[in-house]
């Protein structure tokens, strides 16, 4: 994975757990609330080497109660070629 994805994802990460403790839920809490395994969420928040997919995205923000956009609201840059 490239730095400039990790660093994406680090971003992600943090929105993630910041919004899963806001609403008092714990990894497997959440997991509850949507389709996605409780240790898939857990991957998600440490392991920089983990990817998203659109579907796991979307699935997390049904169970946050948010719309999709919150958990990837943040600033990033994209390098012109």
């Amino acid at each position: 994975m490239k730095s400039r994805d990790k660093k994406r994802l680090q971003k992600f990460r943090e929105n993630l757990i910041r919004l899963r403790k806001e609403k008092g839920l714990s990894q497997r809490d959440l997991s509850y609330l949507c389709d996605v395994d409780y240790s898939r969420i857990g991957k998600l928040e440490i392991n920089e080497n983990t990817n998203l997919n659109l579907t796991t995205l979307f699935e997390l923000a049904r169970g946050l109660g948010i719309h999709p956009k919150e958990l990837i609201d943040y600033d990033f840059e994209f390098a012109k070629k």
